[in-house]
């Protein structure tokens, strides 16, 4: 009898499965909620927190060569994590390399779509200008565009966190550019917290900032006039060494304001000066040159007296959410086939036209880690995919817990209710809640869902209690 040889094949490590992508990236992002102030980690900190190499995370993430499977327990393990079968696949080669395996033939599928998923950046953050996947958001850039152009304008973009507001202000600073005039985008992130506490140090930070934005040298201690005060020599710079020597428009933005709100002395002061200057605009042609866009996130109006801030002048720009023609011409540049008003009508079921989060779905299922089904069902379950954004929510509505109760009694009943008008308006500002009239719904049933879920009696006392002890 003859014997066939019987050909071994060789392990040469386990790639991380779509499952085990998934339930690795949301336990890292649980982690960076709840150990690291929801700044997300970069390769070194994944290093120094796995104590494994950056080589080695990067081998792991790039999933086109193997790790042992000691290597990704670890990985698993360091945040909390149990690694299960179905989290990775093992590589192997036949010592005929002109034959696959099976398991090669996934691999490479998972290669291959994975490297499509590159081409496509996870959805966090602004949308580049030359972004094949940002949607116009009509009539409202119109509208932004020829208020721009008109002396002395003010444009207020306010709206929850993840609506797109900074997409948008590229866009219009796009526009801006076109049309030759000169553009700023200050944001209050970039200010140090010294400036902050003092008027002096921040009206002096403030003009600098934007002198060196538009390539000019600051020389603010040249034109410092302190015997007049900070406020009007912020002005009499602003007019005289800045609107003067461009002589052309300038558009400035200011945007991430709600950092302002952790020190309202300084913010008073500040909102009260940008009203002096929308004020001179209408009486002086100098500062007819200055068109104001003041940008923030009204999850932080919870905390300041609005009275303090401009709200009655300018256009106010409120960002809604997508259409469903909208969601289905975004699945449609995913490259999705889609039928008309059934797989949107299913994600909007869910999350409404909610732009981040129907953003995410499409990238997820873009890159065939998951189904429409099974998207759903697992958000329904326990957060899935839109978990961290979930989780940010709980930690902020735990800050204010007079909100508890009244945002439970929302999710747990079906029919629309009238609740008391400042609580409206704060679950509003977070962005957990919808109008029908002068009635109240959760902002999508996912919210409804997961608060549901999580603020369940027992739990709501617990979490209540805790925030209590928090705020003494």
């Amino acid at each position: 009898m003859i014997l066939k040889e019987i050909k071994t094949k060789r392990k040469r490590g386990v790639l991380l499965s779509p499952q085990g992508v998934q339930r690795l990236q949301e336990a890292i992002s649980s982690w960076e909620i709840t150990e690291n102030q929801g700044e997300r980690l970069s390769l070194e900190d994944l290093s120094y927190h796995t104590k494994l190499s950056a080589k080695t995370i990067s081998r792991l993430w790039s999933a086109n060569k193997g790790v042992d499977q000691k290597t990704l327990k670890l990985c698993f393990n360091a945040f909390n994590l149990e690694i299960e079968p179905g989290d990775y696949i093992f590589l192997q080669e036949d010592d005929n390399k002109d034959n696959k395996t099976i398991l090669d033939c996934v691999s490479d599928s998972i290669c291959l779509r994975r490297e499509s998923c590159s081409l496509w950046s996870y959805p966090d953050g602004p949308l580049p200008l030359d972004s094949p996947i940002y949607i116009e958001r009509l009539p409202v850039e119109e509208l932004m565009y020829r208020e721009v152009t008109t002396p002395g304008s003010v444009i207020k973009i306010i709206a929850p966190r993840q609506m797109g507001r900074t997409s948008l202000i590229l866009r219009l600073l796009a526009f801006a550019d076109s049309q030759g005039y000169h553009t700023v985008n200050l944001s209050f992130a970039e200010i140090d917290c010294y400036c902050l506490t003092d008027l002096n140090k921040f009206l002096r930070s403030f003009c600098s900032q934007i002198a060196i934005k538009l390539g000019m040298c600051p020389n603010v201690y040249d034109h410092s006039h302190e015997d007049v005060g900070y406020k009007l020599t912020c002005s009499l710079y602003l007019e005289h060494y800045i609107l003067k020597q461009i002589n052309s428009p300038l558009v400035l933005v200011l945007s991430e304001v709600e950092r302002f709100f952790e020190y309202p002395h300084i913010a008073q002061e500040f909102f009260f000066l940008l009203r002096f200057w929308c004020e001179q605009s209408r009486q002086n042609k100098v500062w007819q040159n200055l068109r104001l866009v003041v940008a923030d996130s009204t999850e932080e109006h919870l905390s300041f007296n609005i009275n303090y801030y401009p709200f009655n002048i300018g256009l106010p720009i409120r960002l809604q959410e997508f259409t469903q023609e909208q969601i289905e011409e975004l699945a449609r540049r995913y490259g999705l086939k889609w039928t008309v008003g059934k797989e949107s009508a299913e994600l909007m079921s869910l999350v409404g036209g909610h732009p981040a989060l129907i953003q995410l779905a499409l990238y997820y299922l873009y890159c065939g880690s998951t189904t429409l089904t099974n998207l759903i069902k697992e958000a329904i379950a326990n957060g899935g995919i839109y978990r961290y954004h979930l989780q940010q929510y709980w930690v902020q509505l735990l800050g204010y817990p007079g909100l508890v109760k009244t945002y439970n009694e929302v999710v747990t009943t079906q029919e629309s209710l009238v609740i008391d008008p400042v609580h409206a308006h704060k679950l509003e500002s977070l962005g957990l809640i919808t109008f029908e009239g002068d009635r109240v719904l959760p902002r999508c049933q996912l919210y409804r869902n997961y608060f549901a879920k999580h603020l369940s009696s027992g739990l709501m006392k617990k979490s209540c209690l805790a925030a209590r002890v928090n705020e003494h």
